[in-house]
């Protein structure tokens, strides 16, 4: 029962960098596409980035609190995420993933992946030492 407590607040740990990351990151942008003559367009890639920066520390934070198995703690962190953009995309504009999307999808699940693996690493490293 401790573990399973353990593994569910190291993902919650993640989930919760992940999308304050993203709101932050949102508040930067929109800022920028309103008092700038930035187009949307010409931030996409930058998005993007962002987008895999954001779930990589979300899996290293969900790794670093779990301290053991950071492939499942990280995988988890991204399909939750993936999960609730998912429903707010289907449920709230009722639009389905399209294969763009799910390829990002399953990229950001590897993100947060390896993420979760090094968070782990390195949380192992710094309590060894």
């Amino acid at each position: 029962m401790e573990e399973s407590k353990n593994v569910s607040g190291a993902i919650l740990y993640g989930i919760i960098a992940v999308f304050l990351l993203a709101i932050f990151s949102s508040l930067i942008f929109s800022l920028l596409l309103k008092f700038t003559s930035l187009q949307e367009s010409s931030l996409q890639f930058i998005i993007t980035a962002i987008s895999f920066v954001s779930l990589f520390i979300g899996g290293f934070i969900s790794g670093g609190k779990g301290k053991q198995k950071g492939w499942l703690l990280g995988g988890l962190t991204g399909l939750i995420y993936s999960t609730i953009i998912f429903l707010f995309q289907y449920l709230g504009f009722d639009k389905l993933f399209d294969f763009q999307q799910m390829i990002y999808h399953i990229c950001f699940i590897l993100t947060a992946m390896m993420g979760g693996i090094l968070g782990v690493n390195l949380s192992n490293k710094s309590r060894n030492a």
